[in-house]
């Protein structure tokens, strides 16, 4: 057995223990513990703002990608004295606040932060998401679909960002005014995806239950609701090419880029070339939508 290596860092005044440095997360493609946690570091800036006092629920894979997983919602213990948490259903979450807690669930490999859609104590989202899901593992239509919900959004006077879900998948943000509720944002999502699948039955559906999909894409309005996360702008994935939740241009969507262009070894170039593509969008007038579909 080799013989575990342990240390530590000292981060905003805190200080961080770091276990097994050298251990290989992505194998793949030759990412360590260390590199993911430098990694992590460069992300932190956008990460950190989707994903920041809300309620997280992070996948851990304490032997990489490659072996076993679990969601974890409850606060693991022994907690550091600088982790925040809040409780919510009996369960107590992580409410992250910045690089030190960042950090740490990194050294217990956390490879992916799946946050609430609300801030922790509210009932109303931050943002609108709507998750396109492929049925098949491969879906080559799948930035066809995004562009199609793009421009009717576009239509609807909402300018939208689509984002890689860094899996197979595409979701389509939308920046809101405070005061929309999920059930306004169920209201139009519905609208918006009954419009798409009767427009193109070949490539959408509404059918929550996988096995009656097809090869259909699922326009999935009803996840983006108090209580689900969906994956977080700029989490890594756990998935053997490093493969990062990675907001895109419509002009990128429309040249049909691949899911898997962006992972944790471009990440940080790209991030320097374009910023933060959703935080350059205003909130959008969403509520004059619905105010037209009451």
């Amino acid at each position: 057995m080799p013989t575990a290596v342990k240390g530590s860092i000292t981060v905003d005044g805190q200080e961080i223990i770091i276990t097994n440095p050298d251990k290989p997360l992505w194998p793949e493609v030759g990412i360590t513990k260390k590199q993911y946690l430098q990694k992590l570091a460069a992300l932190s800036p956008y990460l950190l703002r989707y994903c920041r006092d809300r309620l997280l629920t992070v996948i851990r894979y304490p032997h990489g990608v490659t072996g076993m997983s679990f969601y974890q919602k409850n606060a693991p213990e022994p907690l550091p004295p600088f982790v925040r948490t809040f409780n919510h259903d009996d369960i107590t979450y992580i409410t992250l606040q910045g690089l030190p807690e960042l950090l740490w669930l990194g050294n217990l490999a956390a490879l992916e932060f799946h946050p609430s859609l609300h801030l922790a104590g509210s009932t109303l989202p931050c943002e609108w998401m709507i998750d396109l899901d492929p049925s098949r593992e491969e879906e080559p239509r799948i930035m066809e679909a995004a562009s199609i919900v793009g421009k009717v959004l576009k239509s609807l006077g909402l300018t939208s960002v689509p984002k890689t879900s860094g899996a197979t998948g595409v979701q389509i943000i939308v920046p809101i005014n405070p005061g929309v509720t999920f059930d306004d944002l169920r209201t139009v999502g519905h609208f918006v995806g009954r419009f798409v699948t009767e427009k193109h039955p070949e490539l959408f559906t509404l059918e929550r239950l996988k096995k009656h999909r097809g090869d259909r894409i699922y326009f999935d309005y009803l996840q983006h609701y108090s209580g689900k996360t969906l994956s977080a702008p700029y989490t890594p994935r756990a998935r053997p090419l490093a493969t990062v939740s990675t907001p895109l241009t419509w002009e990128e969507v429309e040249r049909d880029v691949s899911v898997t262009d962006y992972h944790l070894l471009n990440i940080e170039e790209r991030l320097t070339q374009t910023g933060d593509l959703i935080a350059s969008v205003p909130p959008q007038p969403v509520e004059v939508i619905v105010r037209q579909l009451s």
